[in-house]
Formats: structure tokens, C-alpha cells, sequence
């Protein structure tokens, strides 16, 4: 990939923007469905005019995804994903705009700006024959629709880049697990002035939630964090139940099956409640190993091409699809999408400079993969 299909994409800065805007301007809440179909369709339409062929739509659960591939063996998949965090009306206060060589809006950086680079990638490349890119729409919900999708187009391939925002221009190399657990604490009601005759589901929780801290190894970057709770339902009743919802991230497989068994050994201490423990891992951790080869040529492909590209690799705590494809074994980078900050946060932006660049990187990398 030369240099002046970098400079042709730089030309192509107004388009990408003007493509960009319209995917922001369609506003793609994951627990949407009608509006992430309605951004689907626009993603695909503004595909097929660039890529020449029309997505196949995949329906899961009533939940739309697209797929373009090209040729009848998937040699490298490209990733990513429609939908974002930002409920439907956010773009009334906060549209789309450009400012001081930021692009901004809800779900611009992540990871729109990602999806409108990888199309223009692909279209620069003289034949994407072996090349596959999947919209799904459900990432942010944990990939409940699209996982199987992902794996199965993922099988057998070369590599898959996921075209995820990059972490302040950085590629991500390594991505901790992300596990996902409920407890549900049954007590007995009484009243509140003869506690002895109820089963405080209340204290039992919170007994449980502070056991919890001795779960975490933040020496091997194991964290294990109470995010929600409830219980109780009148001020002068012992508490029947109570719920807490735990969000644990891991960095290697061992600790993501050894902080599971921790979580399915907690018992309740108290008489009177029973406690159960719902949920599991959600994504497996994205080791480094599946990273180091494609991230050593993406390092050179843009030292060639004279684009700057931070000389170390990103590991991050959240996940992403490449979480599933790492645990395949199938090579793969992430971080290829948008340079900008302040995902899920207001403010998000991306940099427009770096569009083109980034999707000049990814073009080159798909080439280099396709050819060797």
C-alpha cells in the first residue's frame, strides 16, 4: 500500500466526514432495536455504494447485522459495531460537528469513525478478495446476538482486526476478560421491631459484598467491583431479598476461571437466606500473544507510510470483540478505529486528521495479509 493511496484518502477527508456525520446523526442506542436497524440500513446502503456489493443482512433475535464478504474464503475479518451507548435524542443537544480538527457527537469515537475508516479502507484496496467486515449492533450489550457470529466467520481466518477506537492513537494489544455476576440474596420478612424473627437478606448481602475484596488480585490485574444493589421494601421491615450486581475484569484466562469458581463457592453465613449466584464471564481476556505479530507489522506498514503510530502496544480493561476472536487462537489487533478520547463521555471526539491515516493503515495491513 503506497503512500498515495494515503494522499488519495486525505482527499477523501470531506466524504468521510459527511459519511460520519450521517452515521452519528442516526442515533444507534444498543436496546434499540428500530433505531439500530434504521443505522444499519444506512451503514449499508453508504457500503455498497463504496464497496460495490450490497451486505448480507443477518438476523438474529430480531437484530440486525451486516456482513460484507468478498470471495468464498474468508482469509481476514474486519470488525466492528453500530451501536452506542447514547440513548436516542442526545444528538438534540449535542449534534455532530467539527471544531478545532475534532470531529465530535455520540458514538463518533467509539466507534463510528472506526466503521466509516474501515469502509474507505477497503474500498482503496485494488481487490479485497479474502476479506470479510461484519456491522453487528449488540457490542455494547456484550455481543449477546452477535458472538456466534463472530466466532464462526472468525474460524480458520488469518487474522481479524477490529476496528475499535485506539486508546490516544495506540493499538490495542491485550484486552482484559470481562465476567458479569448477580447475587440474589431470599431472606424472611418481619417486622422491623422483632428482627430475630426474620432473615436479613440486607446484612447478608452486605456481609457477601465485603468478601468480595479478598476475590480481587489487583497484582495480576484482577479487580472485582460491587456496581448496583437494592433490597428491602419498607423502612420498618427486615429486608426478604437484595440483589448486587459484580463486575470483574481479568487479564489472563487462569484468573477468569479461578475468580468463577470463587464466585460459585460463596454460600450464605446468615439464618434464615439462601443466596444464589447468577452470570459468568461475558468475554474471555484477549491475550497479548494473539496481538505481537500483527501489531509488529502494523508498526512497520506505518513507519512506510510516514503516519504516526505510538511504539507500544495498549492494554486495556475493556473488552471488545477481539476478546472472542483472541480465545480462537486466530491472530488479532485491535484499536484500529478512530485517534480521539472521551469514549461513552460527553465530549467524545475523534481527530480528523487521522481518518484518513487510519484508514489507510488498516487498508495496508488487509493487503499485506492478503498477499502473504
Amino acid at each position: 500500500m503506497t503512500k498515495a493511496v494515503l494522499a488519495g484518502l486525505r482527499e477523501q477527508t470531506p466524504a468521510m466526514l459527511a459519511a460520519l456525520e450521517e452515521l452519528v446523526m442516526i442515533e444507534s442506542p444498543s436496546s434499540d432495536t428500530s433505531a439500530t436497524a434504521a443505522c444499519a440500513t444506512a451503514f449499508a446502503a453508504m457500503g455498497s455504494a463504496l464497496l460495490g456489493e450490497k451486505p448480507e443482512r443477518l438476523e438474529v433475535d430480531g437484530r440486525q447485522h451486516l456482513l460484507w464478504r468478498f470471495g468464498p474464503h474468508t482469509r481476514v475479518l474486519v470488525v466492528g459495531h453500530l451501536d452506542t451507548v447514547w440513548p436516542v435524542g442526545t444528538t438534540a443537544r449535542w449534534p455532530f460537528g467539527v471544531e478545532g480538527g475534532r470531529a465530535s457527537g455520540p458514538g463518533v469515537f467509539d466507534m463510528k469513525a472506526g466503521l466509516v475508516q474501515a469502509l474507505y479502507g477497503l474500498a482503496a484496496l485494488p481487490d479485497p478478495t479474502g476479506i470479510a467486515l461484519l456491522a453487528t449492533t449488540d457490542e455494547e450489550l456484550g455481543s449477546i446476538t452477535s458472538r456466534g457470529l463472530i466466532e464462526q466467520l472468525a474460524a480458520g481466518c488469518q487474522a481479524v482486526l477490529v476496528a475499535e477506537p485506539s486508546r490516544n492513537g495506540a493499538l490495542k494489544i491485550a484486552r482484559k476478560g470481562v465476567s458479569f455476576y448477580h447475587l440474589h440474596v431470599t431472606g424472611l420478612a418481619a417486622h422491623a421491631s422483632e428482627p430475630q424473627r426474620g432473615g436479613n437478606a440486607l446484612l447478608e448481602m452486605a456481609d457477601q459484598v465485603i468478601g468480595l475484596v479478598s476475590i480481587a488480585r489487583p497484582d495480576l490485574g484482577t479487580t472485582v467491583t460491587p456496581t448496583l444493589a437494592s433490597a428491602g421494601s419498607t423502612q420498618n421491615t427486615v429486608p426478604a431479598a437484595a440483589y448486587a450486581y459484580v463486575d470483574v475484569r481479568v487479564a489472563t484466562a487462569v484468573e477468569q476461571g479461578r475468580v468463577d469458581a470463587a464466585f460459585q463457592a460463596l454460600r450464605a453465613t446468615r439464618p434464615h437466606v439462601s443466596l444464589e449466584v447468577r452470570g459468568g464471564a461475558n468475554r474471555p481476556p484477549m491475550e497479548e500473544s494473539a496481538a505481537r505479530d500483527l501489531f509488529s507489522r502494523a508498526t512497520r506498514l506505518a513507519e512506510e507510510l510516514d503516519i504516526d503510530l505510538p511504539a507500544d502496544g495498549a492494554m486495556v480493561g475493556g473488552g471488545s470483540d477481539g476478546n472472542f476472536t483472541a480465545a480462537l487462537g486466530v491472530p488479532t489487533l485491535d484499536g484500529l478505529g478512530g485517534v480521539g478520547d472521551q469514549a461513552h463521555a460527553e465530549g467524545e471526539h475523534v481527530l480528523v486528521e487521522r481518518i484518513p491515516e487510519r484508514a489507510a493503515l488498516l487498508a495496508a495491513l488487509g493487503a499485506e495479509l492478503l498477499a502473504g
